[in-house]
């Protein structure tokens, strides 16, 4: 009978060990997430199963490029994926199917988004809009499709839940981007 509680007792040391340790980087480190819907393919699709990195953005400020998770401002009880196009500052237009970025008085360039969409992509529609303090503009790779900055406006800092760290599923395209 002693051995059966001392077994017990390894058990319950171990397990209020790993939820002392588990617990706080779940809630304040990394977080999953399931891609739902098609607005960030061909990067990621849906039911990809990544990681999100709370803590970087605690430290610094989203850059540009980077896939972010947030609360939908326009419903706080769902998150969405999307890519920072435009920071804190800049101003972004969309015009004739391409994104332009002007930081401060100079003049509009075209982004260059080559790292992660074709060049056969195209942006629909006309947007220009100044981003405040704070605030970013972000669009779904798949642009024909994503409900983004272009429909429910600029997203705010304290609205970003984090960055993708990591993909763990599928398993075929395991990456860290």
């Amino acid at each position: 009978m002693k051995k059966v509680l001392l077994f017990i007792w390894e058990i319950v040391k171990i397990s209020i060990i790993a939820l002392i340790i588990v617990v706080p980087i779940r809630v304040f480190v990394f977080q999953p997430f399931f891609v739902s819907g098609a607005s960030m393919e061909p990067n990621f699709h849906d039911y990809d199963y990544i990681i999100v990195d709370e803590i970087s953005y605690r430290l610094g400020a989203p850059s540009r490029g980077d896939v972010i998770i947030f609360y939908n401002p326009n419903d706080m009880n769902k998150r969405l994926i999307k890519r920072v196009i435009g920071l804190p500052g800049e101003t972004v237009k969309i015009t004739d199917g391409q994104v332009f970025i002007k930081n401060g008085e100079g003049n509009f360039y075209v982004l260059d988004e080559s790292k992660y969409l074709s060049d056969k992509t195209k942006t629909a529609g006309y947007v220009e809009t100044n981003i405040g303090e704070n605030e970013y503009f972000v669009l779904g790779d798949n642009r024909t499709v994503s409900l983004d900055s272009r429909s429910f406006g600029l997203v705010k800092k304290d609205l970003i839940i984090g960055k993708d760290a990591f993909r763990l599923w599928p398993l075929t395209v395991f990456s860290n981007k």
